[in-house]
């Protein structure tokens, strides 16, 4: 007989501390971040970018006219406690037939959308199925597209066209916008930002996930009333098509731009040095580390935003990302919080 191999059991990590933290992206870069706060608070809130258009997301929207799942569904993943198998099923992607390319979890959240005939209902289903640690929010419940005028004066709409037209052509993202100009924020997005000990922006792609955040009604002015530590984590490397060549105070400079300022009281920054054989494949991708110069750390100064430096680098597969876990403690220790103790 063929004994099934044995399963561990399951333990759900009890976050040690009530710190509310939210945290503002989309993509992989924040879904990275969410693992590692979800580590040091039970309280965390993250705000993810609609305007998605590419891949499976796209297809469900353009198919079933409802708002892109994958970023949600990415973070989900990222703050659930639940069996891994349970989560592998929610991140499977079948590889053939009609449904070829498309994520279950996706399909599910098509399907509870239907069901509740609501997006934001089947966003609350999908927290209690998969015992999510915190909240996963969209910014906004509006059809919003992206928009791009590259640095010709030509305009690319559509999130997924950006940075491959940029590219392609050569040119700089100038300016990003909304289509509809202006959307409105979910109400509870606001709330969060106004109740956040510590909200934080970043890592991921900054003009196609980090910045359509700021460009909904009300989140930057949101942001910028509060009082709490406001964290701009920059990425490791830049990216083909929309941060080509920049340094860490163009990043700071497009956000500003964008946003206006006061929305930005720290920047988090590695200053390890990254392996070169690491270096030299992405390099062979057209992306570089982020450096920073004296002229960067004096604009920073002069402005009165501490930049937050240490080894923040963790290699998987010989692919470099944060090292969430060291993030999340140093935006804990930004902040004196109370100590969860299990069972109090």
């Amino acid at each position: 007989m063929i004994r099934a191999p044995e399963i561990k059991k399951f333990e759900p990590m009890v976050p040690r501390s009530d710190l509310k933290i939210v945290a503002i992206g989309g993509g992989s870069g924040l879904s990275i971040l969410l693992r590692g706060l979800k580590q040091v608070t039970r309280d965390v809130v993250a705000v993810v970018a609609m305007s998605d258009d590419g891949g499976g997301s796209g297809v469900l929207r353009e198919d079933l006219g409802m708002l892109p799942p994958g970023d949600i569904r990415s973070c989900i993943v990222a703050l659930a406690n639940q069996e891994p198998v349970l989560l592998d099923l929610l991140n499977y992607r079948f590889k053939e037939g009609n449904l070829s390319g498309q994520n279950l979890g996706n399909l599910m959240i098509a399907a509870l959308s239907d069901i509740s005939n609501s997006f934001e209902e089947a966003i609350r289903l999908i927290h209690e199925i998969f015992a999510v640690t915190g909240r996963v929010l969209p910014v906004t419940l509006e059809d919003v597209r992206l928009k791009a005028m590259l640095s010709d004066g030509s305009v690319v709409e559509g999130e997924s066209k950006i940075p491959i037209q940029s590219a392609a052509a050569g040119l700089r993202i100038e300016r990003i916008s909304m289509v509809p100009e202006k959307p409105k924020a979910l109400d509870e997005v606001l709330t969060s930002i106004a109740e956040a000990d510590v909200i934080v922006m970043g890592p991921g792609s900054l003009y196609t996930s980090i910045l359509p955040n700021l460009l909904v009604d009300g989140v930057s002015e949101a942001i910028r009333k509060t009082g709490a530590p406001k964290v701009f984590v920059v990425n490791l490397m830049s990216q083909r098509g929309e941060t080509d060549g920049y340094g860490l105070s163009d990043y700071y400079k497009a956000l500003e731009a964008h946003a206006g300022p006061g929305l930005v009281t720290h920047v988090l920054f590695n200053n390890a040095i990254i392996d070169e054989s690491i270096v030299a494949r992405y390099e062979a991708e057209r992306a570089s580390p982020v450096r920073m110069t004296a002229a960067d750390k004096a604009y920073f100064e002069d402005r009165g935003i501490e930049i937050l430096l240490d080894d923040f680098v963790e290699v998987v597969k010989g692919y470099i990302r944060h090292d969430a876990l060291k993030v999340a403690q140093r935006l804990e220790a930004l902040v004196d919080i109370k100590i969860y103790h299990h069972g109090e």
